[in-house]
């Protein structure tokens, strides 16, 4: 068997892989908070015929050695972080993290998931939640007959009633050493992994944690055009695979006329 034809498969796999990433991003190009998912690959076990450095006479030794590749794959995926672009609202509940951080959301299993989308509402009993209706921790009541509801940058939580302003609580923010290595579960969320490691709760703009900016959120961090860029690459990159299987192929069709 052709070796190619193996080590070409391997070559469409990754840049279908790839595809499969940018087109996630970039349908997620107008998703609040989003951030970017990029792949990473490697190269396969190698068939070693000569090592470097082998003899190749009493005198002389191989400088390179002689080694074929069986192709790439996809490690895993990366989610950059980089902040995305702050863009005012006209709701007073809506809060965006300048800085390093993420919002503690209550689920209703009783897990705490992780999010930067800061596009906040109320329900029905005044409570603060997202937009899926879930609770923002650590869980706070706006009083009926609010006037105003005030979301200061370091994350003091007042409402104005009948003229007279509330304390209703404080925004804490969590951040991890490992960030990158959260568990995306939608729904804009993310939960606490092996990977990331254990939370680090504070209030926003302490130990490096930023702060808020009530009437904002953040926008997705992808770039349109450095998606569409990459899925050039990709789309090239797997015409020029499937140009050496068929150039494999003709090579097998000549040997079976031989």
């Amino acid at each position: 068997m052709i070796r190619s034809l193996w080590v070409a498969k391997t070559g469409m796999d990754v840049n279908q892989a790839n595809l499969d990433v940018i087109a996630h991003n970039l349908a997620n190009a107008s998703t609040v908070a989003f951030k970017r998912v990029k792949p990473n690959f490697e190269d396969l076990l190698y068939q070693t015929v000569r090592t470097p450095g082998a003899q190749t006479s009493e005198q002389s030794q191989s400088p390179t050695g002689l080694q074929f590749g069986s192709g790439a794959r996809i490690l895993g995926t990366t989610r950059v972080l980089n902040q995305g672009a702050l863009s005012q609202t006209s709701n007073g509940l809506d809060v965006a993290i300048n800085g390093n951080g993420f919002f503690q959301i209550n689920l209703p299993t009783g897990v705490i998931a992780y999010t930067r989308d800061g596009n906040f509402t109320q329900d029905n009993q005044g409570q603060i939640t997202n937009m899926a209706g879930y609770v923002v921790a650590p869980g706070i009541t706006v009083p009926a007959g609010a006037e105003s509801v005030t979301i200061a940058e370091f994350g003091q939580v007042t409402a104005k009633v009948n003229g007279v302003t509330q304390q209703l609580g404080q925004l804490q923010l969590v951040n991890f050493i490992n960030a990158a290595g959260l568990e995306a579960i939608g729904g804009n969320l993310y939960v606490e992994s092996v990977a990331s490691g254990a939370p680090t709760q504070g209030a926003p703009g302490v130990n490096g944690l930023g702060v808020l900016k009530q009437g904002y959120v953040e926008q997705s961090n992808v770039s349109v055009a450095e998606e569409l860029i990459n899925m050039i690459q990709s789309q090239r990159g797997y015409d020029v695979n499937t140009r050496v299987v068929r150039a494999s192929d003709e090579i097998l069709q000549r040997l079976a006329q031989v």
